[in-house]
């Protein structure tokens, strides 16, 4: 079995798609309006809009009510991507900081308010 894929569903996806396009400096791959797929070296974070789920009835997943993921992206260097980010970032949680297992990490959320980690390990880590 393969990991594939985060999916987050949203009621905009043009808006989150655009957001994470800034983010991650990729190109969304767009197979329909309803539906986007951001592909890294190491995964795919993919974004569908409430249509893409309206067969699971009232146990699909709810727009903006995510309170317990964490999408967290790998970068070189935290503090550069945090300024290079910082004027599209509406909600900042964490202004870069180094944590106490070493990790230097900056966390923010997403429009829909899904909170977001860019983080750098140790150098002696990598």
């Amino acid at each position: 079995m393969d990991f594939a894929s985060i999916r987050i569903i949203t009621d905009d996806v043009d808006r989150l798609a655009s957001f994470y396009e800034h983010v991650t400096g990729a190109t969304a791959a767009r197979p329909a309006p309803v539906f986007a797929e951001l592909r890294t070296g190491t995964g795919t974070l993919a974004i569908g809009s409430t249509a893409t789920v309206a067969m699971l009835g009232d146990r699909a997943p709810k727009p903006g009510s995510n309170e317990s993921v964490i999408i967290e992206f790998l970068v070189e260097d935290v503090d550069a991507e945090f300024a290079r980010l910082r004027d599209v970032l509406d909600d900042v949680v964490l202004a870069p900081t180094t944590m106490p297992w070493g990790n230097r990490s900056t966390l923010f959320r997403d429009p829909d308010g899904n909170l977001v980690n860019l983080f750098a390990r140790p150098a002696s880590r990598d």
